[in-house]
Formats: structure tokens, sequence, C-alpha cells
């Protein structure tokens, strides 16, 4: 497998393309949609600042079956209820010597390394190929790949970042679908504005690591780093980086792609985890649809002994319409095999949404509520371990602003 994967990197990496550059979604966190904002720019057009804000403000309800819950704790059903902040974003972005593409964001909400939530360059080499270096989202998964404020949900699939069950008491090893934002370089571009690439090299330790900790594979002699590459195709020119956006009701664009990763010596050196993915989203005026499935395949190092090895299968369906220009309401449907195929059981987790936008002032309320099912397990306790940790009712309100 890892032959495979190497010779299709080196492929990706020798491709020459059209480089990207959508000043609408570019900097991952607000889109513009169209809007100039606040900009300051030379005149001769090839120096450009923007600053950028998005605060997200949520009220959670929780509730939680009672399996892994103590009454002599007297532990009830609700937890992790209340109000949250999960994103206060403050960043600029903007673009240098007609050639360079630049962003910085920093997120007050989160902690440690996590607070630099992005920092990068992008520079356009020549019409038909682009570098990209610092701090960003990997290529993996349409979900997370969507700017930050533009998702038809106020959550992210929880098939994406749930972390897996292992039949092994190790605390260190919880990997989940979602590979997100990292450190490494990246290499992407357009060939014939239809079909576009992006392949790149990354830390693997994700965004609440900024340092260079990783070492070789005594297994494999190579990097022990996150190699990852993502194939698309987008007949009608690049699509925007939204679910939905009121600018944006006469957009016709289609995506379909695929992707695949292999993070080396991963989760503290203990296993090596390779992720594929498929994805397919359509935009068509006031109608998005959206579909993904992602595998994941955990094989351990020989220095842990271990000679098991675990499959993981999840996706999601999705769809968002505009029954108004400000309302668009949402359905989404996602299931997760966490406790991995080689066991029965299966998490169904469908939700049901409603957005509104207010006009003119870039104010962005959303609510929804999903439901957890599980259903194909062999046994009771293979029942309850599979849902540990995740709530049965969610609900959320959120209201974000952008600027």
């Amino acid at each position: 497998m890892k032959k495979i994967f190497t010779i299709a990197t080196l492929a990706l990496l020798s491709l020459t393309a059209q480089a990207q550059y959508d000043a609408d979604t570019e900097n991952g966190v607000v889109s513009f949609a169209g809007r100039k904002g606040f900009v300051w720019e030379s005149k001769d057009g090839k120096f450009e600042f923007k600053p950028y804000l998005m605060v997200q403000t949520a009220v959670d309800f929780n509730w939680y079956d009672s399996e892994g819950l103590d009454p002599a704790y007297n532990q009830d059903n609700v937890h992790n209820t209340g109000f949250s902040i999960p994103y206060a974003v403050l960043g600029f972005t903007g673009r240098a010597f007609g050639f360079i593409t630049y962003n910085l964001s920093i997120n007050a909400a989160s902690s440690g390394a996590g607070i630099l939530q992005q920092a990068w360059a992008d520079m356009k080499v020549s019409d038909g190929f682009a570098v990209k270096v610092g701090k960003f989202k990997t290529p993996f998964t349409h979900a997370t790949l969507t700017t930050l404020g533009e998702t038809l949900f106020p959550t992210l699939p929880l098939s994406l970042t749930s972390p897996v069950i292992m039949p092994y008491s190790l605390n260190a090893v919880t990997p989940s679908m979602m590979t997100g934002f990292d450190l490494g370089v990246e290499f992407h571009g357009m060939i014939k504005g239809k079909w576009g690439y992006e392949a790149g090299l990354f830390n693997g330790t994700g965004s609440n690591v900024n340092l260079a900790t990783k070492t070789f594979s005594d297994d494999w002699h190579i990097p022990s780093l996150l190699y990852a590459a993502r194939f698309t195709y987008q007949p009608w020119g690049v699509m925007p980086a939204t679910q939905g956006n009121p600018r944006q009701l006469d957009l016709d664009k289609l995506l379909v792609g695929v992707s695949a990763s292999m993070n080396v010596e991963s989760e503290n050196e203990s296993t090596n985890d390779f992720r594929a993915g498929i994805e397919a989203a359509w935009m068509h005026k006031r109608l998005y649809l959206a579909a993904e499935a992602y595998f994941m395949h955990v094989g351990f190092t020989k220095r842990q002994k271990i000679d098991d090895s675990f499959n993981y299968l999840g996706g999601y369906v999705q769809g968002g319409y505009f029954f108004t220009d400000r309302v668009q309401g949402a359905l989404r449907y996602d299931f997760f095999d966490r406790n991995g195929l080689d066991k029965g059981g299966l998490l169904n987790m469908p939700a049901i949404g409603m957005n509104y936008y207010f006009k003119g002032v870039n104010l962005k309320l959303q609510a929804m509520y999903r439901y957890m099912g599980r259903t194909g397990h062999a046994t009771q306790l293979d029942r309850d371990n599979d849902d540990l940790g995740l709530a049965t009712h969610n609900a959320t309100v959120q209201i974000q602003y952008t600027f």
C-alpha cells in the first residue's frame, strides 16, 4: 500500500495546472461572496489587505443515554449543555506582488497552539503551478474544506469528528476521520479549468501542535508525516467553498472528487492511518446537495506488537434549499461504523435545521436538531459502548456575525 501511495503522490506533484485563486473564499473563514468589504488596495492592484472577523455564539442541549453514567454520583442524562463560543476568529487576508496570496487568523475561542488557526502564503509560480506553505486545511473531505462560516449546519457530521472505538486501552490512539488544519506544504491547481488537484506533506499532528515533532518511520523508513492528495472534477468552473449563501442564488456548479491520505506513525507513533474519501456536491440556484463517504484503515506500528488492524466507514448525505432569499432549510443523514467493519453495528444520525440570514448586517442564525440511533449490534454491550461520549439528542441554536 505504501509503494502505491508514494507513486501516486509523486505523480501528482509532477502535474502542471492553472493555479486556483478565489478571492471570495480563500481565507477559509468568511466568504465575501462578491462583496468587496473593507479593504486596502494599491493602485496597480498588486497589493491587497482585507481584515475580517467571525464570532459564533451558540446554546446547546445534549441528552445522553444512561450507559456510562454513575447514579451513585447523581449523574443525570443532561451534560455539555449551555452557552458556548465555537469560534471567535480575527484575521486578515490579501495578496502581494500580484502573485502571492496570504492569510493569518487567530481563534480566540481555542487554546494552546490552536489559537493560531491559520497562517499561510500561496505562491503562484506561473499560470500552471502554485505552492502553499504554512498552517491550513488539509485536502480531505468537502465538509471540512467548506468555509467555516458557510456550513449548512452549525456542527459538522459526527462521522467526521468523533473518535473511533478500539478494543485496546490505549488512550493515545483515538483517530477520527477528519484531518483538519495542519502545518505543511501543498501543490495545487486546475487543469483546463475543470480538473483540480491538491497534493501535500503535513506534520499529521493536527491544529493543536505548531512545532516540528516528527521522526522517521521505523517500519517504512520514510518521514513520519501526513501524505495527502485530492482530485476533483468541476465541469462548470471552480465551486465556491460554501453550502449556501443568499448572495449567490444564481450559481450552477458541480464538484466530484476523490481523496486519500496516509498518516505515518500517527497517534504518538502508535499507528499508521490510511484514509480515503469520495465526495460530490451540486449547487443549482437555491438548491444545494452534497454526499460523501470516507474510509479509514488503522494499523499498529511494529513497536506496539499488536497484529490486529481495523477498518472504519462513515458518510453523510445532506441538502439545503432557500425557500426565500433569507430562509434556508436543511436536512442531513449521517452514518458511522464506529466500532469497525469486523463487528456489527452502525450509528444513524439524522438531522434537520433552518438558517436565517439577516439582510444587510452579516448576521446568520442557525438552528438544528440531531438524533442518534443505533442498529445492527450483536450484543447489548456492543450497543452501549458504540455511542459512549455521544449525545442521543442534540439541539443547537447559533448566531454568527461576520465582517
